[in-house]
Formats: structure tokens, C-alpha cells, sequence
């Protein structure tokens, strides 16, 4: 290998490592956008101290950010429904958040469902939700332990005004094919949103 051969071999290697360094450099810097601190900026919702809102990361939304379904009941509480996947256990995970509108601290009436049993041990939860399946004519309620304890989000606290928490639900599923469904809890209006295929 001749001497003018090795340099051009050096100089393409040091270009392809300075090019390197900068990509390296632009993707981890900064910090710029949030303040200069290098923190994320903080969420205005409230952790839903289930332990199960991380079902509501596995989204099904649209790709623009658009919920699948939103309804408004009383006491201006905001219902949103963000994702409504198909899992391969045979169940429907639903999630969302709700946001309360209203003046005053939300304590969720009847969203635990009538069934006192259930009740009793899903307090402000969403235990008492429904998925309705028009095509097949049935309805599916939330599934539960064998503690009798809801596959779904206990709030654990009122919502406070103003304020929003997420929310998830489990649900038996549908036959492959029948996927409108309504989600139905307490006095809000049903919310039609059609089950994705999970991963």
C-alpha cells in the first residue's frame, strides 16, 4: 500500500469518526427544550395509584394523538378513552383518563358498579364499567381476581378539581371480526371506539 493510499485511508477514518462524534453529540444534548435543566417537564395529571396504569402506555390512539372516544357526564367530568387493544390472553385492555371539570373533589359515584360485593372491595375504581358488543348482543363486565378484586384502575383518591387521572379496564374478549363495542360506566354516555389488534 503506497504512502498516498494510507493517508486517504486516514482521512475517510477520521471523517467517518468526527461525523460519528457529532451525531452522538447532537442526540444526547442538551436539554434545551424543557427549561435547560435536563428535566422532563412535569405532568398535570395525577398518578392513579393503581399500579396498573402502565396499560394505558400500550396505546392503541390514533397516530395524531386523537382519542378514540370522549364523552362528558355530570358534575362536568370528561370521560377519554385512548386506547382499546385486543391482547393475546383472549381480554380487551381500555384505557384512558378522566378529568374532572367540575369545582369540587370527584369521588367517582357508581363507577365501582351496584354488585356490593364488588363494591365493597373496588372502591373508587372502575369496576362497575361494561364493554357492549352490538354485533354478538352481549355485554362483558370487568374481569376480576379470584380476591374478587377488578382487573382495573383503582383512583384510591377523589379526583381532585381540575385535575385528571388515568385509567384502564380488562374485559373478556369479543369474537375476532366483532369489534365496535361501546364502553358504558355509572351515568355517562356510552363511548363507541373499535378494538385495535395488539402486538
Amino acid at each position: 500500500m503506497n504512502h498516498r493510499r494510507v493517508l486517504r485511508v486516514r482521512r475517510t477514518m477520521t471523517a467517518v469518526a468526527l461525523a460519528a462524534g457529532l451525531a452522538f453529540t447532537a442526540g444526547c444534548g442538551g436539554g434545551d427544550d424543557d427549561g435547560g435543566d435536563g428535566k422532563q417537564p412535569r405532568s398535570s395529571e395525577q398518578s392513579d395509584g393503581s399500579g396498573g396504569g402502565s396499560d394505558g402506555g400500550r396505546s392503541g390512539a390514533p397516530a395524531d394523538g386523537e382519542p378514540l372516544a370522549e364523552v362528558r357526564g355530570g358534575e362536568d367530568i370528561t370521560l377519554t378513552i385512548t386506547s382499546a387493544r385486543r391482547e393475546s390472553g383472549g381480554f380487551v385492555t381500555v384505557s384512558g383518563k378522566v378529568t374532572n371539570g367540575g369545582g369540587k373533589a370527584w369521588v367517582a359515584p357508581g363507577w365501582e358498579g351496584d354488585e356490593s360485593e364488588v363494591a365493597l372491595r373496588n372502591k373508587l375504581s372502575v369496576a362497575g364499567a361494561k364493554l357492549v358488543d352490538k354485533k354478538g348482543k352481549k355485554r362483558y363486565l370487568v374481569l376480576r381476581d379470584t380476591e374478587g378484586k377488578c382487573l382495573c384502575t383503582s383512583f384510591g383518591q377523589p379526583v381532585l378539581a381540575g385535575k385528571s387521572k388515568t385509567w384502564y379496564a380488562q374485559f373478556p374478549a369479543p369474537p375476532k371480526g366483532n369489534d365496535e363495542v361501546e364502553f358504558q360506566i355509572a351515568d355517562m354516555p356510552p363511548a363507541g371506539v373499535t378494538i385495535s389488534e395488539g402486538e
